[in-house]
C-alpha cells in the first residue's frame, strides 16, 4: 500500500506545474493583447487628430517651437498726412512698423518700400479725423495697410465667395508682411 500513495504524489506534481504554466502563459497573453490594443487605439487617435486638425496642428507646433526665430520688424518713416475732413485743416502724423515673415522677406519689402509708402499715404488721406480717433478706425486702417502692403506681391484683392454648389477651398497665400503696428499716431 505504500507504493500507491507515492505514485499519486508524483502524478500530482506535474499536473500542478502544467496548470501553473497555463496560467502564466494566459496572463502573458492577456498583457500582450492589452498592450497591443492600447497601442492600436493611440495610433488610431493620433491619425484622427492629424486628419481633423491639419490647420490647428501647425499653429500649436509653431507656438511651442523653442527654436523659433524672433519676429522681424521693418519700421517706416513717420508720415504726416492731410485728412479727408472738410476744409482740409486736420492732419495725422502716423508711424508704422511692418512685421515681416523673416529677414529675407524684409529685403523683398524694402525693394518695394516707395510703392508701399505711397499706398499707405493715400489710404490714410481717405480717412477723417473722427474715423481715426476710434479704436475700430485704427484697427480697420491697420487691416487696410496690411492689404496695401501685399499689392506689390500680387495680393490685396478680396477673393469672391465661392458659389453654393462649388466645393473649392480658399487658397491662403503667405505674403511677406504679416502684421502692421503703429509706433505713433497723432491726429491734430
Amino acid at each position: 500500500m505504500s507504493a500507491k500513495p507515492e505514485a499519486s504524489e508524483e502524478g500530482a506534481a506535474p499536473a500542478k506545474s502544467k496548470k501553473m504554466l497555463i496560467i502564466i502563459v494566459a496572463a502573458v497573453l492577456v498583457v500582450a493583447l492589452g498592450g497591443g490594443g492600447v497601442f492600436f487605439m493611440m495610433k488610431k487617435k493620433a491619425a484622427a487628430d492629424d486628419e481633423e486638425g491639419a490647420d490647428a496642428a501647425p499653429a500649436k507646433t509653431a507656438a511651442h517651437d523653442k527654436h523659433k526665430l524672433p519676429p522681424v520688424y521693418l519700421p517706416m518713416d513717420n508720415m504726416v498726412v492731410n485728412l479727408a475732413n472738410p476744409g482740409g485743416e486736420r492732419v495725422a502724423q502716423v508711424g508704422v512698423t511692418l512685421e515681416v515673415v523673416d529677414a529675407e522677406a524684409s529685403t523683398q519689402v524694402k525693394a518695394y518700400m516707395p510703392t508701399i509708402r505711397s499706398g499707405v499715404l493715400m489710404l490714410i488721406s481717405k480717412h477723417t479725423a473722427e474715423e481715426l480717433l476710434t479704436a475700430e478706425g485704427k484697427e480697420k486702417l491697420a487691416q487696410d495697410i496690411l492689404r496695401e502692403t501685399s499689392l506689390p506681391f500680387g495680393g490685396g484683392e478680396e477673393d469672391e465667395a465661392p458659389a453654393k454648389g462649388s466645393k473649392k477651398k480658399k487658397v491662403v497665400v503667405q505674403y511677406p508682411v504679416i502684421g502692421v503696428h503703429f509706433s505713433s499716431f497723432i491726429v491734430q
